[in-house]
């Protein structure tokens, strides 16, 4: 199975190179839909995040709004390292979520701890980031749950100028 998926080493030298401190520093503007495993659209949102490096370490304070009038917040702490990797946690992240970036993709793995009903589910997250361009960015995640696809979430993102993001 593992020939049949994406490496993040078939994007090497791929333009523009995606520097994720560099892309979060300072306000994105996020729109994102997920979908279920049969591809039906079950919930759009929006997301506003604010992003700050400090050193080796970049904050991602996001804060969501679904259609439905449903809010949440995620504050990633994201770190740096000296071969080019990432680490990260949230709280509803479990355990640490690791990253690599090659070319203009950076490939995101973690599990996720999603609230349904009055229950939780522990959802495995093989997240893509592609950059566009110094503004824009795809995502799409596929979300799996003991191996099997249970559902995808696509985002694409916008990186604000300081003007356009003080006028929220």
């Amino acid at each position: 199975m593992s020939g049949c998926s994406a490496s993040v080493g078939d994007y090497l030298g791929t333009k523009p190179t995606f520097d994720l401190f560099r892309y979060f520093d300072g306000q994105v503007q996020a729109w994102g839909m997920v979908q279920d495993r049969s591809g039906k659209q079950i919930r759009r949102f929006e997301v506003m995040i604010t992003g700050t490096v400090q050193g080796h370490q970049l904050t991602l304070n996001e804060n969501f709004v679904f259609n439905d009038g449903e809010k949440q917040q995620r504050i990633w702490r994201i770190t740096r390292h000296k071969d080019g990797s990432y680490t990260g946690t949230a709280d509803d992240v479990v355990g640490t979520a690791k990253g690599q970036v090659a070319g203009n993709a950076l490939n995101w793995r973690y599990v996720l701890r999603v609230p349904v009903s009055d229950s939780t589910y522990d959802i495995q997250f093989d997240d893509w980031m592609y950059l566009q361009d110094e503004q824009h960015m795809f995502n799409v995640a596929e979300m799996s749950k003991w191996g099997w696809k249970v559902g995808q979430v696509t985002l694409f993102f916008k990186k604000l100028d300081s003007d356009k993001a003080n006028v929220q």
